[in-house]
């Protein structure tokens, strides 16, 4: 078994409609892993599986625990080993960076302590280690409306990291950001899964960018698996089969 384990697992939303289709996988420990794919193809479904955030049927198993059918005390234990980073970095603009990324250590902490903001000094030396991780660490007293987007990006990683994740799920990290910015946010999340060791799956629009970090690529299409490899092994053919289509240059980051 791996870290993460889905086994026939698909996903149907209220409605009817099908967002995952039978996937039986396995993430290994340690991976870093890009899943790809068209805009619907099931991507953030497949990582909201992980986190039991979509109705699942199947099998998903995160560590060993099985998140279908699991209670609320479960999948709170199960969420606290699995860090999110989004695309439109969920910080809270007002509040400074500190806090923001003192917000992985909610459930390491009593409710009390962080409501009245009195995080304990170990808790704040974790936040700010894990600032100094994205190189961020000179803005903990800014405010978070007050940075760039890829430093608001940084601050999301790093508020991942302030949990002490086992696994890490990147839901387009970079999609509002500008190509030299997405190559830095790649590189922090490449450095940190080679530092560490967590387990990384990250979804990606921009293709080049899958080549150039990936380590092993999953491509879906209209909910299911459709490949699943090493890097090296992918080619624009690969992709085409994935996307269905040609290229365009609005698959690519860097277009010129």
């Amino acid at each position: 078994m791996g870290i993460i384990d889905f086994t026939h697992t698909s996903v149907t939303y209220p409605g009817g409609l099908v967002a995952l289709k039978d996937v039986t996988l396995s993430i290994e420990e340690g991976e870093f892993v890009v899943i790809v794919g068209l805009s619907g193809a099931g991507k953030s479904t497949m990582l909201r599986a992980v986190n039991g955030l979509v109705p699942v049927s199947g099998s998903v198993v995160v560590d060993g625990r099985e998140v279908v059918g699991a209670s609320s005390s479960e999948l709170r234990t199960i969420r606290s080993d699995v860090g999110m980073i989004f695309q439109t970095f969920n910080l809270v603009n007002r509040s400074l960076v500190l806090n923001n990324a003192l917000m992985g250590r909610l459930s390491k902490v009593p409710r009390w302590r962080s409501f009245l903001g009195l995080w304990p000094s170990e808790d704040k030396e974790i936040a700010l280690e894990s600032l100094e991780r994205v190189n961020i660490v000179e803005k903990a007293y800014v405010r978070a409306s007050d940075l760039s987007g890829g430093q608001q990006q940084r601050v999301g990683i790093a508020r991942a990291l302030a949990q002490e994740p086992k696994i890490i799920l990147a839901d387009e990290p970079v999609a509002s950001l500008d190509p030299v910015t997405s190559h830095m946010v790649m590189r922090d999340l490449q450095r940190i899964n080679q530092d560490l060791g967590i387990t990384t799956l990250i979804n990606l629009h921009f293709l080049d960018l899958a080549r150039q970090y990936g380590r092993r690529l999953i491509g879906l299409n209209d909910g299911r698996v459709v490949f699943d490899g090493d890097i090296a092994d992918v080619d624009d053919e690969v992709f085409r089969g994935i996307y269905g289509r040609a290229i365009t240059p609005d698959d690519l980051v860097d277009k010129t």
